[in-house]
């Protein structure tokens, strides 16, 4: 359990500077080799130092520490589904929003009724390749995309995140596929995080990603019509500040989990009052 940024996450467009009480359980559903939490990821519950918190308990704690939002987050919380469920449903009573982030690996109609509590997501699209979704993480990519498809249909405000990892998905082309499909299938506002690599876990034989792949990544996102795009786990890049769709000036100016700017006024640029997607 720990208070966080929200843009830890990361959420770029969802209440941008306030804090969000985050907690985890031990577990996940997916093994992916490059997972940077894996020693609680990967482990089980008994094998580690816990609390024992009731989702009664989690709301309080909440409050305690003056936060108004909960992140389900750091390893897999579908994979302590009735967990979430339940404290998501308390904490959706006491006026608290709720945040999931996810790798959005789970059958629909379970998620379906999560979604009803939830207000935000960020889902990880690992790869967009079935075969190195099952080479990386033993899952496969379809039931990430339906999850993605369903977080906007119940209008569960969502962001993506994409870590490039070199050699496994950095290939170009598979990216503005990808990027494509966002565009096509969730839409032109849905924020995209493409993320460094550290080495981690099983692969730390490969290298960190060059920022110059990234930056392709970014370039890529926005020549195909998707007005956010974002460079994380590299600190102080000008990717990381959000830009009016509009006139291009910064509306939020971030170095890190900071925020140096906020030119936003009732949801619009507060420069040519265009208004900006998210949860303001």
């Amino acid at each position: 359990m720990h208070v966080d940024p929200i843009e830890k996450k990361p959420l770029f467009h969802f209440y941008p500077g306030e804090q969000i009480f985050s907690v985890a359980t031990a577990g996940c559903n997916l093994h992916c080799k490059n997972c940077q939490n894996w020693q609680i990821s990967q482990a089980n519950p008994e094998d580690i130092p816990s609390y024992k918190v009731t989702p009664q308990e989690l709301v309080a704690l909440t409050k305690q520490y003056s936060c108004n939002m909960i992140a389900y987050t750091y390893t897999e919380p579908l994979a302590s589904y009735e967990y979430t469920l339940d404290s998501s449903i308390i904490a959706k009573s006491h006026q608290l929003k709720n945040v999931l982030v996810t790798s959005g690996y789970l059958n629909r109609a379970p998620l379906k009724k999560l979604y009803r509590y939830l207000d935000a997501a960020n889902i990880d699209l690992k790869f967009f390749n079935d075969t190195m979704y099952k080479k990386i993480t033993t899952g496969s990519l379809k039931p990430v995309l339906d999850a993605l498809v369903l977080a906007r249909e119940m209008n569960v405000w969502l962001e993506i995140t994409h870590l490039i990892i070199p050699t496994l998905n950095d290939d170009l082309k598979e990216i503005e596929k990808m990027c494509v499909w966002i565009h096509k299938n969730l839409g032109e506002e849905v924020p995209i995080h493409f993320s460094r690599f550290q080495p981690h876990y099983l692969l730390q034989n490969l290298p960190a990603t060059p920022y110059s792949t990234l930056k392709d990544a970014h370039n890529i996102a926005r020549q195909t019509g998707l007005k956010f795009a974002y460079i994380g786990n590299v600190y102080g890049t000008h990717e990381e500040s959000t830009f009016c769709p509009s006139c291009n000036k910064t509306v939020i100016k971030r170095v890190g989990y900071n925020i140096l700017e906020y030119n936003i006024i009732d949801g619009k640029c507060s420069y040519c009052k265009t208004p900006v997607a998210g949860r303001w």
